[in-house]
């Protein structure tokens, strides 16, 4: 099969889709295996959405029309979203409690929410936007990227940031 970029981030839309599954499968008592389960999330999102932010997006943005430009900025504010508030409400809930379930609900929901609209519309405008080797480059350096020293040190600082947003929002709470 040949590589593209929108294929590989549809996979990982159902991998981390199969996760918030599993989430939904366990109980309060279930702290060890609900802490891992959040753990591979936000690792498989972080990843997926800062290659996102800093290279897929920009480049959709460059050749969007009015109606991709609109598509692009709701994209960019979902992940902003979830990053500021969601990730750190999540965080600050104690993984035993039926709090930490309605947020990893919410968290859920809205991660399926925005997958299926870029599936269904920026994905479907960015066939027309990039060529099949245009799709199959960027997948390509998508795999360089993941696997970079760089990127590996990024995603430590985010989670970081992630664990003292929920912190402090613990504190407040």
């Amino acid at each position: 099969m040949a590589r593209d970029i929108l294929k590989t981030l549809q996979a990982e839309h159902d991998t981390v889709r199969a996760l918030f599954d599993d989430m939904k499968g366990t109980t309060d008592r279930a702290r060890k295996t609900r802490a891992e389960l959040l753990e591979q999330i936000e690792s498989n999102l972080m990843l997926h959405a800062k290659w996102e932010e800093q290279v897929f997006y920009p480049a959709f943005k460059e050749r969007a029309d009015r109606d991709g430009l609109q598509t692009h900025a709701e994209a960019v504010e979902e992940h902003r979203a979830v990053e500021n508030t969601v990730i750190p409400d999540v965080n600050a809930a104690d993984v035993e409690t039926p709090e930490f379930a309605g947020r990893v609900k919410v968290f859920g929901e809205l991660v399926d929410h925005h997958a299926t609209e870029e599936e269904n519309t920026m994905f479907k405008m960015a066939r027309k936007m990039f060529t099949a080797e245009e799709r199959a480059q960027l997948d390509e350096e998508y795999e360089t990227w993941k696997h970079s020293n760089s990127t590996v040190n990024m995603l430590a600082a985010e989670k970081a940031k992630a664990n003292l947003k929920g912190a402090a929002k613990s504190l407040l709470q």
